[in-house]
């Protein structure tokens, strides 16, 4: 599919009427941040209901891991809808689920035996990690960061430091939480401690190894081994939230391996599945000690999205994690360049293709120019999204080739100048 290719103004008239279809029966808590409709795509291209096709740098927020409908995925989704759509794992025993928890215990970091609890989404996997802390170790608090996502249920939400938004009037959060800064020295966690935390009520340590809502940050290399030396001396568990940055996007299976840290949990969800709903909390086997029916999950390691993941994990680890390490390098690159060449952006960073570039008026971040920036691309045919106060990020399926990238930097330098 070629792409871009517009062919009708934006939106089309089927679009709107889709659009105006949608006002009258869908929450407005959503956030659309311009109106494209979709109908179908194929690896990193989307074409609208009116025909339009796009270059998707979104990826559905790093979901479509391997693209939109690949036909690997496609077929493992469909031969196991065939077979078993529903049986519910946590109920009775299926081979897809045991099969996924295997491949899965057996790429999570650390060579101790793991376990597997399988979930539909990242935000019921950062629950399940945070019951399952309190549960194991019999402490109360917890710490996450300053810019962290985590999530919008209740626990997860309370997790949260990205957006006020995210919290305001749905109060009273979770009790016991408590905050540090992202990339922060030993001594914040020393004078959190000394004053209002003590660090043997402390269950876990909440930590995104790339934050990325809060804007694709990466840490300096000593703040992972700093967290990690922080746990073992006060018996805190660190969870690694690895929502949006695992599954082969920065150039290794799991983001946290850049740093030389391997958690006690891993939450993984987003790119799991290539697009079906699942999540998963990995864990040293001896963490893992709740007793049956204390958590559960009806939906979480259905078949299909089982079989889903196991197609996404077999082409991943085939060929485009290979393909993350080299289209980012390129991506990394072509953004650096615009930050030469373009006052308006700075700041290139990320990993594999887990990318960000900020926008900034003077010496300012300006979230309304980098709205414009993103809202002009997809007028040209380029679909992106924002992070943190003026990030745009870059989050393609790990199939994008280099004419793709190319064409991508291409759009972006023009919207700029």
């Amino acid at each position: 599919m070629d792409a871009p290719r517009l062919l009708t103004a934006l939106p089309g008239p089927k679009a709107a009427e889709w659009i105006a279809r949608d006002l009258r029966v869908i929450s407005p808590s959503y956030t659309r941040g311009y109106p494209l409709v979709a109908s179908h795509g194929a690896g990193c291209v989307l074409e609208d209901v009116d025909g339009n096709r796009f270059l998707d740098f979104t990826a559905g927020i790093a979901v479509n891991a391997t693209g939109h409908s690949h036909p690997e995925v496609v077929e493992a989704i469909v031969d196991q809808a065939a077979k078993l759509i529903h049986m519910s794992g946590t109920d009775f025993y299926y081979g897809p689920e045991i099969e996924l928890a295997e491949r899965l215990a057996a790429l999570a970091p650390g060579s101790e035996p793991k376990k597997v609890f399988f979930a539909n989404s990242g935000a019921e996997t950062i629950e399940a990690a945070l019951k399952l802390a309190h549960h194991h170790t019999g402490r109360q608090r917890v710490i996450s960061c300053y810019g962290a996502f985590h999530g919008r249920t209740y626990g997860a939400m309370s997790l949260g430091g990205s957006k006020a938004l995210h919290q305001h009037g749905f109060g009273p959060l979770l009790s016991g939480v408590h905050r540090i800064h992202f990339d922060c020295p030993a001594e914040e966690f020393d004078e959190l401690f000394s004053t209002v935390c003590p660090p043997d009520e402390v269950a876990a340590i909440f930590i995104e190894p790339i934050q990325g809502e809060g804007g694709y940050r990466v840490p300096s290399p000593g703040f992972l081994p700093i967290v990690r030396e922080v746990c073992d001396r006060h018996n805190i568990l660190l969870v690694a939230d690895e929502v949006q940055s695992g599954m082969g996007r920065t150039g290794k299976m799991f983001a946290i391996e850049h740093f030389g840290v391997v958690p006690d949990m891993l939450c993984l969800a987003k790119g799991i599945a290539s697009g079906l709903p699942l999540g998963a909390l990995i864990t040293r086997a001896n963490i893992m000690d709740w007793p049956p029916g204390s958590h559960a999950s009806t939906f979480g390691g259905n078949p299909v999205s089982c079989r889903a993941a196991l197609a996404t994990f077999d082409l991943i680890e085939r060929q485009y994690m290979a393909n993350a390490v080299a289209r980012g390098e390129q991506l990394a690159a072509g953004l650096a360049e615009l930050a030469e060449r373009c006052p308006e952006f700075t700041r290139p960073r990320g990993l594999g293709l887990m990318r960000a570039i900020d926008v900034v008026e003077g010496d300012r971040p300006s979230p309304e120019l980098r709205n414009a920036f993103v809202d002009a691309c997809f007028h040209r045919g380029l679909l992106l999204l924002g992070c943190g106060t003026s990030g745009i990020r870059f989050c393609p399926a790990l199939c994008v080739t280099a004419e793709q990238v190319a064409a991508a930097l291409a759009i972006l330098g023009e919207v700029a100048t």
